[in-house]
């Protein structure tokens, strides 16, 4: 099943493409043309919350970490690859196979090197590298992606170029959690050396791309692996990345030459920003898809008056999600709402018009039955909340939270926001130490942490206390159904579940536009936090 474009009009949306490139070179087109080696990669990015990949979920340090780090799978990046899509390729593996449904086995790449930088020193990587640190990622204190990796039972090195995973029960996600920039390869040496890695002198990978300096508030520059182990790459000699935190400032710098991607998170450019772009820029190569990003809107649900399913109804009710599309810069009215996965993934959402009438009513803008439930629930003057966020989303974020704050308004619902630093966001209200509401963005590349991750009991990020036996069971079943088809059939069923439930909030997706300069060849966007996989193989043809 996918959604064309006729399909996510009816869901309500503003005009979207979703899919739709402008600018990307087919797939003929480069290899016509000899890749040329050298040159900078220039891109706006952002302080990085440490250099720890086991230790963080954030973008911020994720996206510098996939330049340096590598996985055992990834996915695929280039042109030919249709933005919005994952397809897998080896990585670190240079084959694996699946003797049965609990077991995966991996053949590393022979004379991979990690980075020639002490106290590891440029040798070669192992199988007890993988199996260390995948170990290391459940069990080091304070991963917040730790249960990405809870149906792993153990890990075994079978030689010195082969591992094998052994699951506790049948996980049809497997291969996908391994793609994530969370599953990056470290060392045990700086481990040691360190006691952490979120030091700058920590970060040693086998990736494209070495650390060289980390000027903090200022720029992270990255330098080529010399012994990378895909032969001939990456092109690039390095990758600098600028921290500027002014929307403008990134913006008139890219108009100026010195960024040769869109300034924003993903490359994004905004598209109050697209016509002057494309003016000052001839060439700009651009891609417009729906990014899987959704805003989302925690409750305590054992906390009144949270408690009242007529309490979160009402609240959804009340929010316009066409206003908070409408609010952001980099929408600018262009998005789509969400059923629990997000549709941007078009094969495992569900389309609006699927769910049960109760669950399509979630969707629709009505102040006066917002004010009707609230008075049904005893609340007919309304209710005053505490809401947490933060501003480190940056300020595009920041004027949908303030759109979704007067909708709450306007139906009785008072706010006092509370805004926390970023870290402290992170580290906190993420992880479900808030006193009653909390607002924030929840994105993956892959379906399934969209459910597990924020609804089975147990998991830091289900901080709103869901225990529901029944959508317990139904999502243990998607989990170990390998057949796409009933898969999806579960997965549907699970969203209309959770359509009469309310138990979270869902805001709406964005489709956004990804910018680069004409002289960079050979690369496409995609979801995800992956950089380093879309730049390895792109070139400047300057």
């Amino acid at each position: 099943m996918t959604i064309s474009r006729r399909d996510v009009l009816k869901l309500g949306g503003t005009a979207v493409a979703v899919g739709a490139t402008r600018g990307l070179l087919a797939p003929g087109a480069v290899a016509a043309q000899a890749p040329r080696r050298g040159g900078v990669f220039r891109i706006a990015g952002f302080e990085p919350q440490g250099f720890d990949p086991h230790q963080t979920l954030s973008y911020r340090s994720l996206t510098i970490l996939s330049m340096t780090h590598s996985r055992l799978v990834r996915v695929k990046a280039g042109p030919a690859v249709r933005p919005g899509t994952t397809p897998l390729e080896p990585d670190l593996a240079e084959s694996w196979s699946q003797p049965g449904d609990t077991t995966y086995v991996f053949r590393l790449r022979r004379g991979v090197r990690w980075h020639p930088t002490p106290p590891v020193g440029g040798r070669e990587l192992t199988a007890d590298d993988v199996k260390y640190s995948y170990e290391r990622f459940l069990t080091v204190s304070g991963n917040p992606a730790r249960s990405l990796l809870d149906p792993v039972e153990k890990i075994e090195v079978l030689d010195r170029y082969t591992v094998r995973f052994t699951l506790k029960e049948p996980f049809a996600w497997f291969l996908d959690v391994l793609a994530s920039t969370s599953m990056l390869i470290v060392p045990r040496e700086a481990v040691e050396t360190y006691g952490d890695l979120k030091k700058a002198a920590a970060c040693i990978g086998t990736g494209p791309w070495m650390l060289e300096r980390h000027e903090p508030g200022v720029r992270v520059s990255l330098t080529r692996h010399p012994e990378y182990f895909l032969s001939g790459l990456p092109y690039a000699d390095g990758v600098e990345i600028a921290v500027e935190r002014d929307p403008a400032s990134r913006f008139a710098a890219f108009l100026a030459g010195r960024y040769d991607f869109g300034p924003e998170y993903a490359m994004v450019l905004r598209r109050l920003d697209l016509d002057v772009a494309r003016q000052r820029k001839p060439g700009l190569q651009t891609a417009e898809f729906v990014l899987p990003t959704m805003n989302m809107t925690w409750m305590k649900l054992d906390q009144k008056p949270f408690d009242d399913l007529r309490v979160r109804r009402a609240m959804a009710i009340a929010t316009n999600w066409r206003d908070l599309v409408a609010a952001n810069a980099w929408a600018h009215g262009h998005g789509v709402p969400n059923p629990a996965i997000p549709a941007a993934f078009q094969e495992w959402s569900i389309p609006l018009a699927e769910l049960p009438p109760e669950g399509r009513r979630l969707y629709e803008y009505d102040p006066a039955e917002a004010k009707r439930l609230l008075a049904e629930a005893g609340y007919a003057t309304g209710f005053t909340t505490p809401v947490e966020t933060t501003a480190g989303y940056a300020s595009d974020y920041m004027d949908g939270v303030q759109a979704q704050l007067q909708n709450w308004k306007a139906a009785g619902i008072e706010s006092e926001l509370r805004l926390k630093e970023y870290g402290a966001f992170l580290a906190t209200t993420l992880a479900g130490k808030f006193e009653k509401v909390a607002l924030g963005l929840f994105s993956w590349t892959e379906p399934d942490s969209y459910l597990y991750r924020l609804y089975v009991p147990g998991q830091p990020s289900n901080v709103g206390g869901v225990n529901d036996a029944k959508l317990t069971e139904l999502i243990g079943l998607e989990r170990r159904t390998f057949d796409a088809r009933r898969r999806r059939e579960i997965l549907w069923d699970i969203q209309r579940y959770l359509s009469q439930k309310a138990y979270y909030l869902y805001g709406p997706s964005f489709s956004v536009v990804v910018a680069w300069d004409a002289a960079v060849r050979n690369f496409a966007p995609n979801i995800g936090h992956d950089y380093g996989g879309r730049l390895v193989a792109a070139w400047l043809d300057r």
